[in-house]
């Protein structure tokens, strides 16, 4: 049996004016899930935003060489109904790929319901360097193994969720609140953002508050009662509040404010960059704002991109088969 030959284009051989003619003809002439390879002297960027223009998002673009003398790039044409992930979806696969949105500003807890097409749009961020990234992410052999939390059954995340995300709030939150307040007490009159941070603060202590209450008094509890319905240990009992999205909707809103609360402090501390003048405390502050806004983007992404969609399908599933 012979092999198939490669699906190669040398845009090089053409006249400037049939080359993206042609290529786009190549590409029409595509089978779904099939290929095309072109080889150029010089980046065909340009040629992946005409095609998403003219074409829409029906094609993958991968590089395969980058110069200095070729540009190999594989486009591929997506087969009918296949969806782009979004960002949570995909770092609900592999979380190490959350690493690559943190470096570009991408949001994938609060905002993981975007595409990465879409998210780079709203940000004007270049997005086949960044679907570069994520191949290439792909291609690497792990260093480390991440915690499987897609893989856990729901009751267990939740109690995950508890005793480490919420533990750590309960622990460390008043500890930021109350630097925060001292170190604009004191430093305040030379740096006036540390006012707006402090407010800040104090508002997502408020919310956090009260929004982890509700998560261990009453949306967690229900999830881990739908798991043992689920399993057959014991009958679900009606919930107060309908279905589990009513809230799922409020968590959500809350999530989204407290992500807010911490982007405008990571904006108005210019990525948590200390003053000459910036004593222990404030040092001190600084380190603690950015190490919980870590853990936060680690816990809403547990529970929106996870833990959410989880429960409402198993909701729905239950209660069609109930």
């Amino acid at each position: 049996m012979q092999p198939v030959a490669e699906n190669i284009l040398n845009v090089t051989l053409l006249e400037p004016r049939l080359k993206h003619p042609t290529i786009f003809n190549r590409f029409d002439e595509l089978a779904e899930g099939d290929s095309l390879t072109i080889h150029n002297d010089h980046d065909p960027k340009p040629l992946y935003y005409q095609m998403l223009g003219e074409r829409g998002n029906i094609f993958t673009w991968e590089y395969l060489e980058q110069g200095p003398e070729w540009w190999k790039v594989r486009i591929s044409k997506k087969i009918s109904g296949e969806q782009d992930e979004t960002l949570g979806q995909i770092a609900a696969k592999d979380l190490r790929k959350a690493q690559i949105f943190k470096k570009y500003g991408l949001d994938f807890c609060c905002g993981g319901k975007r595409t990465v097409k879409e998210a780079c749009k709203e940000k004007g961020i270049d997005v086949t360097k960044i679907e570069q990234e994520l191949q290439q992410a792909d291609k690497l052999a792990a260093t480390a193994r991440p915690l499987p939390y897609n893989d856990w059954n729901l009751d267990f995340l939740c109690d995950y969720i508890v005793n480490t995300h919420h533990s750590y709030v309960l622990k460390t939150l008043p500890d930021i609140s109350a630097y925060a307040d001292k170190v604009n007490r004191v430093h305040g009159g030379r740096h006036p953002e540390l006012g707006p941070i402090s407010l800040l603060v104090q508002n997502t202590y408020n919310e956090m508050m009260s929004h982890m209450v509700k998560e261990e008094k009453v949306l967690f509890p229900y999830i881990k009662a739908l798991v043992a319905a689920t399993n057959g240990v014991q009958p679900l009992q009606a919930s107060h509040f309908g279905t589990v999205q009513n809230p799922i909707n409020m968590m959500e809103m809350e999530h989204e404010v407290v992500g807010n609360n911490f982007a405008e402090i990571r904006n108005l501390t210019n990525d948590y960059t200390l003053p000459e003048d910036a004593c222990a405390s404030y040092s001190l502050l600084y380190r603690l704002l950015e190490e919980f806004e870590e853990d936060l983007h680690l816990h809403v992404h547990l529970e929106n991109n996870i833990l959410f969609p989880k429960a409402l399908k198993l909701e729905k599933d239950h209660l069609k088969n109930n």
